[in-house]
């Protein structure tokens, strides 16, 4: 069954329409520079009736470049599950936060693959070796859109994709829709997908509408 993920969730009015859709995971950005930027304290107010109401959900944040002790303090603050890491972050980085934590990696038809492979087998190997759990993947990938770290609505490079998911339990992102998600999983056959702005009415402003669709295209393919 391929997991789904809505990220970029901003109350809690959209984390239970997410739910209700057929979400299993939900992210939350902590990326200033994100129109999808959620205070944390604001989060904590979300995740707490979640986890409450909806214990079955994984909660994931989402970060760029935040130090290990700040990915830390959110993820106990807010309840996550795991922490996504969208910036410049190490393997070892992964290592510290005890497999609770999956790096993205931004692919496009004009980018070698080879680059990403030594860090993906050593992050990989570096959870393995950690306290892995059953819900995470081994890592996200996104398109590469230069100076935006994720959230960009365009479309990964999904032959690498494909080659990467027979390796490896990778979470697909980058520009899924309820139009194309389909398509998407029938070609990479990914562990899972993640939808931002594919399933909103405006920035930041989930629709319900597009979510139920989104997750019904997944479910039907």
């Amino acid at each position: 069954m391929t997991k789904i993920k809505i990220c970029g969730i901003k109350t809690l009015s959209d984390a239970l329409a997410a739910i209700n859709a057929g979400a299993d995971y939900l992210g939350f950005n902590f990326y200033s520079k994100s129109v999808r930027f959620i205070e944390k304290e604001t989060s904590a107010e979300i995740t707490s009736a979640l986890k409450r109401e909806h214990p079955q959900i994984k909660l994931v944040g989402v970060f760029v470049n935040s130090s290990v002790d700040e990915v830390k303090n959110i993820l106990e603050t807010c309840h996550l599950d795991l922490a996504q890491l969208h910036g410049d972050e190490t393997p070892e980085m992964i290592n510290t936060l005890n497999g609770k934590a999956f790096k993205a990696i931004r692919l496009s038809p004009e980018t070698s693959i080879d680059p990403f492979l030594k860090f993906i087998e050593k992050s990989v190997s570096i959870r393995e070796s950690a306290i892995e759990s059953v819900y995470s993947p081994a890592f996200l990938v996104d398109a590469a859109v230069k100076g935006v770290y994720g959230g960009s609505g365009v479309t990964a490079d999904w032959s690498a994709a494909a080659e990467l998911a027979k390796k490896y339990p990778l979470l697909l992102a980058g520009g899924l829709t309820p139009e194309n998600v389909a398509d998407a999983v029938r070609q990479v056959r990914p562990w899972g997908v993640d939808t931002a702005s594919g399933v909103e009415s405006a920035p930041g402003e989930k629709d319900a509408g597009k979510m139920k669709a989104f997750v019904q295209a997944v479910l039907n393919r």
